[in-house]
């Protein structure tokens, strides 16, 4: 990819960044990237490793968390809030990326307040790779993440 393309690239995706609660589509993100839809979808997830809607419903959820942390406003008025349109789809991809309903995170207190967003933690972390059919045990190229428990001492 050359650089003029990702140039264009970070330019959607900071329009994502700021206009998240918008109404945003593949292909007014392709006009703001100067690029066809089809062509932006397919760079968009080879230059960042996820999709374009992947992306802005991740930032969207990470919105949404803000306001429910806050606890002025309810589940439905944060999900028109943060540009979505179906408190369903809203509910099941927070749940999917948080773990909780929106209804429970908002419920329960949050020490999380100063995590780091999900958007800059899967830009300055390796993506893990499947251990897939092609996987081989000890054919590791020093990539992968390792679990952080120590296998058993052998007797």
């Amino acid at each position: 990819m050359n650089l003029e393309d990702l140039a264009r690239l970070r330019r959607a995706r900071d329009a994502m960044d700021r206009d998240y609660a918008r109404p945003l589509d593949v292909p007014a993100l392709a006009r703001v990237a100067l690029m066809s839809p089809g062509h932006f979808s397919r760079s968009f997830r080879a230059a960042f490793a996820e999709t374009p809607y992947s992306y802005l419903m991740t930032r969207r959820i990470e919105r949404a968390k803000a306001l429910l942390r806050r606890g002025d406003l309810s589940v439905t008025e944060v999900c028109f809030a943060v540009g979505c349109t179906s408190l369903g789809s809203f509910s099941s991809r927070f749940t999917e990326l948080v773990g909780e309903s929106p209804s429970a995170y908002r419920a329960r207190g949050h020490e999380d307040g100063a995590a780091i967003p999900a958007c800059y933690a899967k830009l300055y972390t390796r993506p893990v790779r499947s251990a897939g059919p092609a996987h081989r045990p000890g054919t590791e190229t020093g990539h992968e993440r390792r679990s952080a428990t120590p296998a058993p001492p052998v007797a």
